[in-house]
């Protein structure tokens, strides 16, 4: 269904007495699962470094995690449209589970990077199965309602996820943050099996293993250069410009394998349709915006304003209160304007709300920094769920799965490379130093990583502008 198409479903047959009712709260326990990870453990980096050491490789918590989940998010989509939904996602769960587990019990910083990487290959199958089921049983109409419940959770995951986080940091110990994802996956393992029953023709299918694997590979050397490049090595290094290298050598034989692939991991044909690539440039650009956000906010008011986990972890909740609030009533917006229309309004108040954050980075208190974390979510909220909405209705059931994919696989790319880059300025101009022992230079630190974050933001016009203009749903009831 394209997003210009006439939607003749009726919207009220929504909600949790529906026919769909038990599917929707599986989805939502299962979206719960992420959205309480991408919160929980940011406000416990300053007490897991204090514990475990390694302030310049923390970092690497949230780009292997999101590096893990991006590169296998295709591979899962791909899946997905051949042996149908519900496995993908009930693998991830379990891989979610047990990753979950393991970082719970890590006993370095090593390890428990490596344990965070196989929870990322949980996330990679969780996310985006749940956004392409709502796609699947809700036309266009009816997403613009189902917004309102998926973002409750993120709302409530807002509250509890920084609140968990802090009060495991401050009170007990951080290795809750993980053993509390346990009771939710078996919740959502057995809302999926218990209500969602799927009528797929299975198929036979060869998957692109060569080029999931060199985008793994491409991936993972880029970002490991970019982190370790001014830390672990100098720039110029045979170390840093060889993993550049190989690590571009590798993307530019994806590429290749691809177009040659039968059923390619990634089809180069969603970068070739105008909607799909700019709504995945957006994708890739929020994905730098939030992780900027949400990876530095907490130590920066830790380390500068001296606040407690607890209370940094409330500042950044914000941001994922605003975001849910913006994503229920985008569906309205974007039902009355177009997608296009309501992906602008979102990155205008985006853009005002990191420059602000950035501008008073030097003399900000916590109910400033709260203040622009909230209109940030506003403005991302605004932006996130209409670009992807787009994107799916663009398309039919069996392409649907890819699609997501690549718009999901867009923004973790976006996110891990964003940790990366970020990661690469704040240990340049740290310098070895860490927040604690040197919180003035950090405060510099924190400053750069505020206007890069905002220049990013302001990039999103461009790809905006370029979506097609003629993408208002029109509704009949």
């Amino acid at each position: 269904m394209k997003p210009s198409e006439t939607v003749s479903t009726p919207v009220s047959a929504v909600g949790f007495r529906s026919e769909r009712g038990p599917i929707l709260v599986a989805l939502m326990v299962t979206t719960g699962l992420i959205a309480i990870d991408a919160t929980i453990l940011a406000t416990a980096v300053p007490t897991i470094v204090a514990d475990l050491g390694g302030f310049a490789s923390f970092p690497w918590l949230f780009s292997i995690y999101l590096l893990t989940q991006a590169v296998s998010v295709p591979l899962y989509s791909k899946l997905a449209d051949t042996v149908g939904r519900k496995p993908v996602v009930l693998l991830g769960i379990g891989l979610f589970a047990l990753g979950s587990l393991l970082c719970a019990v890590a006993w370095s910083m090593p390890a428990l990077i490596a344990f965070r990487a196989l929870q990322g290959l949980g996330a990679g199958a969780v996310q985006p199965m749940a956004v392409t089921i709502a796609g699947d049983i809700y036309s266009v109409a009816e997403r613009a309602k189902v917004q309102g419940y998926i973002a409750s959770v993120w709302g409530a995951s807002a509250v509890v996820g920084p609140t968990l986080g802090g009060a495991f940091a401050q009170f007990l110990t951080w290795h809750w943050i993980f053993l509390v994802n346990l009771p939710l996956c078996l919740a959502a393992a057995w809302l999926l099996v218990r209500f969602l029953h799927e009528d797929v023709q299975r198929r036979s299918h060869r998957m692109d293993w060569a080029g999931g694997l060199l985008l793994t590979g491409s991936m993972s050397l880029l970002i490991l250069a970019l982190l370790e490049g001014g830390h672990s090595w100098a720039w110029s290094s045979p170390q840093s410009l060889g993993a550049f290298g190989l690590g571009a050598a590798m993307l530019v034989a994806f590429v290749l394998v691809e177009r040659r692939a039968g059923e390619p991991v990634l089809p180069l044909w969603v970068l070739r349709r105008r909607l799909l690539l700019t709504t995945a440039l957006i994708g890739l650009g929020v994905g730098v915006v939030l992780m900027g956000v949400t990876t530095y906010v907490p130590t920066y008011l830790e380390a500068l304003l001296g606040v407690t986990p607890l209370v940094s972890g409330l500042a950044l909740a914000a941001l994922t209160i605003g975001w849910p609030i913006a994503a229920t009533l985008s569906g309205r917006v974007y039902l009355r304007i177009g997608f296009r229309a309501t992906v602008l309004i979102g990155i205008g108040i985006l853009v005002t709300a990191a420059s602000a954050l950035a501008v008073t980075s030097r003399t900000a208190s916590v109910l400033v920094v709260a203040l622009c974390c909230f209109a940030m979510g506003l403005g991302l909220g605004l932006i996130a769920s209409p670009s992807l909405i787009a994107a799916q209705s663009s398309v039919d059931w069996g392409e649907r799965g890819v699609v997501t994919g690549a718009n999901m696989f867009a923004r973790a790319i976006g996110s891990a490379v964003g940790v990366a880059l970020l990661g690469a300025l704040v240990n340049g101009l740290m310098r070895g130093q860490d927040a604690v022992s040197d919180p003035d230079r950090f405060g510099d630190a924190a400053t750069a990583v505020f206007t890069t974050v905002a220049a990013v933001s302001a990039l999103l016009v461009v790809a905006a502008l370029a979506m097609p203009r003629h993408d208002r749903p029109k509704v009949t009831s």
